[in-house]
């Protein structure tokens, strides 16, 4: 394997399973100390493929004292980080315009936005001490525009571009890198409910029909992207959103309406 990584300190959250774990993985593979992150059983297994280049912590990325204490006790025993992946996130259902309240977006908002903006806090300063870092956010096409998400999850992932591109200017002079990836579809534990509901009624051909490649991603392509932007390779890239979407957002697929077309 390359070493892109050899020697550095990363951090990833949401790596008890799909993206983050196969995250966590290829980081170490390239030769990175990986902290994999989660407050699932899963991140456990991902340490067990790790082959020992990945140690757990338990740790609720959208929980001010938590993440603080994550990075405090990061640095303790390693004295620096130079990667954070902020990855953790929900879809918070499928649940339509009216069907949510306000504690559905307060929750989906708390670990999909607000995580981020602690995992640059927290680690932002770290990095901005050593002069060099790269953070990195998980948003999403349906950050883009609508026809890709729920409301709150379609929301709180454009908040999560936007807060890269603010972080980066914030952050002018300091070393330290922020970026955002946008995945589009993704086999992953957050997308199983459409990937099983399409299977059962001998549909898969049908997944990822609107991207011109015309099938649905995997966790491994998303990663690459985070080795990426993690790595030296992307020195001269920041405050941007990376879409990994095989096409998708090139174009404007339908969205589900609430109501339906207006008589003629």
């Amino acid at each position: 394997m390359g070493h892109d990584l050899d020697g550095r300190i990363a951090i990833v959250t949401g790596a008890g399973s799909g993206i983050g774990q196969a995250t966590s993985l290829l980081f170490a593979d390239h030769g990175a100390h990986v902290i994999a992150v989660d407050v699932t059983d899963g991140v456990d297994h991902t340490a067990r493929l790790g082959g020992g280049r990945i140690e757990v912590a338990r740790c609720d990325a959208g929980d001010e004292q938590s993440v603080a204490q994550l990075v405090e006790d990061v640095v303790a025993r390693h004295g620096r980080i130079d990667a954070f992946y902020a990855n953790a996130g929900i879809s918070g259902g499928w649940k339509g315009l009216f069907d949510q309240d306000a504690s559905d977006w307060a929750e989906i908002l708390r670990v999909n936005l607000i995580g981020p903006f602690l995992a640059i806090k927290y680690a932002g300063r770290v990095m901005a001490e050593a002069k060099r870092g790269s953070i990195i956010c998980t948003a999403s096409v349906a950050g883009l525009r609508s026809g890709a998400g729920g409301p709150a999850y379609s929301a709180s992932k454009a908040g999560v571009i936007n807060l890269v591109q603010t972080s980066a200017q914030m952050l002018s002079t300091s070393g330290v890198r922020v970026n955002a990836i946008c995945p589009g579809l993704i086999e992953t534990g957050m997308t199983k409910p459409i990937y099983d509901m399409v299977r059962e009624r001998g549909r898969e051909d049908r997944i990822g029909q609107l991207n011109p490649l015309r099938r649905g991603g995997q966790p491994n392509e998303i990663a690459e992207a985070a080795l990426f932007l993690a790595s030296d390779r992307s020195s001269y890239v920041n405050g941007h959103a990376l879409v990994v979407d095989g096409g998708l957002s090139s174009s404007h697929p339908v969205s589900k309406q609430e109501f339906g077309r207006p008589a003629s």
